[in-house]
């Protein structure tokens, strides 16, 4: 089931790891800054809680023999996860928000959807659903651009 994944599954796992790196590193650059614009933290750290979640969804497909229930435990798990991390930013963005309700919601949901597809494949996976892979597939690709979107926009307010 794995092994026809595997060229996608150590790509992701190499590129999630240098883009969280990379925001780690842009972010600490600035950190006073980054705390005193409201929301922009709790986006940053949805977006490192995103790309660390496909880092570990791709290195543990990796692992020798691993079966279908682990390897769907471990994507839940991973997925839920960084979707309470995105669930608590969204909250956070809605409370101290500086514009609409519905522009704060779509912040926010954004940085949720990659670890939703990420459980709902890691199910499907572990129940031998078929497609589990794509579902999987799909919320680590969502998650590196949400994190590539993210990014620019805390870049852009730090330096505003």
């Amino acid at each position: 089931m794995l092994n026809e994944w595997t060229d996608f599954f150590v790509a992701s796992a190499g590129a999630a790891a240098a883009l969280a790196g990379l925001i780690i590193v842009a972010v600490s650059g600035d950190v006073d800054r980054v705390i005193a614009i409201p929301g922009i933290a709790s986006r940053a750290g949805v977006a490192i809680a995103v790309l660390v979640m496909s880092t570990l969804v791709a290195l543990c497909a990796l692992i020798p023999r691993i079966s279908a229930l682990g390897y769907g435990s471990l994507v839940v798990f991973s997925g839920l996860v960084a979707a309470l991390l995105a669930a608590r930013s969204l909250a956070l963005l809605v409370r101290s928000r500086v514009g609409s309700l519905g522009e704060a919601v779509v912040k926010g949901a954004f940085g949720l959807l990659p670890a939703l597809l990420a459980v709902v494949g890691g199910l499907l996976v572990m129940f031998d659903a078929g497609a589990g892979l794509g579902w999987v597939a799909a919320g680590i690709l969502l998650a590196v651009v949400f994190s590539v979107v993210s990014s620019w926009v805390i870049l852009i307010e730090i330096r505003r």
